[in-house]
């Protein structure tokens, strides 16, 4: 499921920031944008939240601002000033220029000096960083379980809108019969005349088209599937297997009736069935 939760941590110096936002994926698969001076931290990070997230394209962004005064420093190359004063006192003996030299015109050169941020403690940063991630999982976490509900209600409208479709196939399936049997009958009359109908072999023929088209196994076997759909969706905690599988039973369910109904009209139901079950399916690769 999409989310986004941000959680912001202040100690002593160090200010720390976290954003996590995932988008929809069957999977947990997670990507991070982190100073490379913290790299340290990413694994924590990832192995925290794989714990807590089963499924979803996790992007994590972590911002540490150290405002201390000691948190940069620098550092004079020796090797390098001395080298560049004795060159200038050189030129003005050579060019007789006189030695003016002043240290206020040597700051320019930024050369004399390296820039070093210094490191910061390990263990203090991990922990700060950690507690800012706990409370931005919450809120993700919480926005998540929103988006959640919204997806088992509309999982619920789809399971009642197949139970119609099935009801509808189960009161048009002894139709079907009913019509084959007259059907059957009038087609005898047309190649016979007036000759008598044999009316215990069209019963035996009726009986064997409709033993052949019976989708009564079918249908009971798809409304257990539904309840058992709404059961899982009720119990919560990690559901998403589960119910691709139940989800994949009733599409076999489903093609079943499409394949021994022999008629046009549930026929049509069937292919209505068969839509909701889809958009069911895409709807459950969002749910953990």
């Amino acid at each position: 499921m999409t989310g986004f939760g941000r959680a912001k941590k202040i100690n002593g110096a160090y200010e720390v920031t976290v954003d996590i936002k995932s988008v929809n994926h069957r999977f947990f698969e997670y990507s991070s944008r982190i100073s490379r001076t913290y790299q340290y931290i990413d694994d924590k990070i990832k192995d925290f939240l794989k714990s807590k997230i089963v499924r979803g394209k996790i992007e994590v962004g972590v911002s540490i601002a150290d405002t201390s005064d000691n948190s940069i420093s620098l550092e004079l190359n020796n090797a390098y000033a001395s080298a560049y004063i004795s060159a200038m006192r050189e030129l003005g003996r050579k060019y007789k220029i006189k030695d003016d030299i002043r240290l206020s015109s040597l700051t320019g050169n930024n050369d004399f000096f390296t820039v070093k941020k210094n490191e910061a403690d390990e263990k203090f940063v991990t922990a700060l960083v950690l507690e800012a991630a706990e409370e931005a999982l919450a809120n993700f976490m919480a926005m998540r379980a929103s988006e959640g509900e919204k997806l088992v209600a509309d999982i619920e409208s789809r399971a009642d809108l197949i139970l119609e479709k099935v009801a509808i196939i189960e009161e048009r399936s002894p139709q079907t019969v009913s019509e084959y049997r007259s059907r059957l009958e009038n087609k005898i009359k047309e190649l016979l005349g007036d000759t008598t109908i044999d009316e215990q072999r069209v019963l035996t023929e009726t009986a064997i088209f409709a033993d052949k088209i019976a989708v009564d196994e079918e249908t009971v076997r798809l409304r257990s599937h539904i309840a058992s759909l709404r059961s899982c969706l009720k119990q919560g905690g990690d559901i998403g297997k589960r119910l691709d599988f139940i989800v994949q039973e009733m599409n076999r369910e489903t093609n079943t009736i499409g394949s021994k109904a022999q008629d046009i009209e549930i026929g049509k139901i069937v292919v209505d069935i068969k839509a909701e079950i889809e958009k069911i399916r895409e709807q459950i690769q969002n749910i953990e």
